[in-house]
């Protein structure tokens, strides 16, 4: 009978199966339903893999999942951002930090950080199997469980039970059965459709540092940084991030919201008001597509043109010629662009959702369910989910690490 079987073939699902192999557990499994375990390991981050996160204080960590910030204060004072760089890196795996924070493997191949984990786990004596899919669970009197599964032909038993499905509906199922209440999943991490023809038109471009404000209803959020222009409406990092703490409002609102865009990165009003109207003297014969107040050169050319046009100003008009009215209408575009939300954008980019194992019922020290001893979760199968940047697959570490040592532990007593 293995001492613990593992469901799901993913980052948590191996962290917490080596991790308790290593602290000495002699049987372990690892049931992957697919035939291809660490998958999203594989294709994340465009094949390079975003490991974790550049933050090293666990009280500026927490602050980046929307679901599960104060719960995670615990877990990641134990296993943090430092803790999983060291943890690679006495494996084979060195990162390296990008200048937005994010870590990748110095290979830039996540085939690096699936095959580390994959020689780790066979070192260790973790059996994986793969295309068998963990279907029924039922609870032992005598202690432990006896599991159904696709590619099984008997129940199978065993001590413990951890549940590391990811977002799959499965995994969810399995812990209702169990008694755990389930909070529905909605989407987080995804674009933003937008009503703004104009926005079509610059494709490809992206801004740096824009204050951006979604109305959802009678709530508010804001984020503030890189946004890039689709055809479709908005992405980029400060986008994504904004989509996650507003996942669950969005939703219920039927993915209407409003949009409120500064491109001017936040500027004084007062003083770009006084650097346009001193434009019409310093930059008098200088059209306006060619010359602009100091505050407004970090705005890309091609967006600054379609600004122009949507203030209704002629961008070959010499500056000595903006009206006053003119003015007014080219601030409040710089400042305070509205779109309409219309809904996600297209192709289902999201990888995270919102929702999962509710948090209460799960006792985060040792990541076991505080309804059925014996059974334990990891990673997004829980209520927590993290921003775009590699704090999803921190999570995941985290989690899978702690639950694999309190697993091994709970055999030695």
């Amino acid at each position: 009978m293995p001492e613990l079987v593992v469901a799901g073939g993913g980052a948590a699902g191996f962290m917490a199966a080596i991790t308790a192999a290593e602290a000495g557990l002699q049987q372990v499994q690892i049931w992957e339903a697919t035939a291809e375990p660490l998958a999203k390991v594989r294709i994340s981050g465009g094949g390079r893999c975003n490991l974790t996160h550049a933050c090293w204080d666990p009280a500026e960590l927490v602050a980046n999942y929307p679901r599960g910030e104060k719960p995670l204060r615990g877990p990641f004072s134990r296993f943090a951002a430092g803790d999983a760089v060291a943890w690679f890196s006495e494996r084979g795996v060195d990162l390296h930090e990008e200048a937005d924070g994010r870590m990748f493997p110095t290979s830039n191949s996540s085939a690096t950080v699936v095959d580390a984990l994959r020689r780790r786990a066979e070192a260790v004596g973790v059996e994986l199997h793969s295309q068998r899919a963990l279907q029924a669970v039922q609870p032992l009197a005598s202690g432990g469980f006896a599991l159904k599964g696709r590619g099984l032909g008997q129940p199978l038993h065993c001590a413990k039970l951890l549940l590391a499905t990811g977002g799959h509906p499965s995994g969810r199922q399995l812990a209702q059965a169990l008694g755990h209440r389930v909070i529905a999943p909605v989407p987080s991490l995804f674009t933003l459709r937008l009503d703004g023809k104009f926005l079509r038109e610059l494709a490809g471009v992206s801004q740096g540092l824009v204050p951006l404000e979604l109305h959802v209803g009678a709530e508010i959020f804001r984020q503030r940084g890189t946004v890039l222009i689709t055809h479709w409406g908005l992405s980029g990092p400060a986008l994504l991030r904004l989509t996650a703490f507003a996942a669950r409002a969005l939703h219920q609102n039927q993915y209407r919201a409003e949009l409120r865009v500064d491109w001017t990165a936040g500027a004084d009003p007062q003083i770009l008001q006084q650097q346009l109207r001193q434009a019409r003297l310093d930059l008098a014969r200088k059209q306006l597509a060619n010359g602009r107040p100091e505050l407004l050169l970090a705005i890309k050319k091609r967006l600054w043109l379609a600004l122009l046009n949507q203030a209704q100003l002629d961008a070959a008009m010499p500056w000595a010629e903006l009206s006053r009215q003119g003015e007014q209408r080219l601030q409040q575009i710089l400042q305070r662009s509205v779109y309409s939300v219309l809904g996600r954008g297209p192709f289902g980019e999201e990888f995270v959702t919102a929702g999962g194992v509710d948090l209460a019922e799960i006792n985060l020290v040792k990541m076991e369910s505080r309804k059925q001893p014996g059974l334990f979760f990891a990673g997004e199968i829980m209520d927590i989910d993290g921003v775009t940047g590699g704090f999803n697959f921190q999570h995941c570490w985290s989690s899978g690490w702690i639950a694999g040592g309190a697993i091994a532990a709970g055999f030695k007593q």
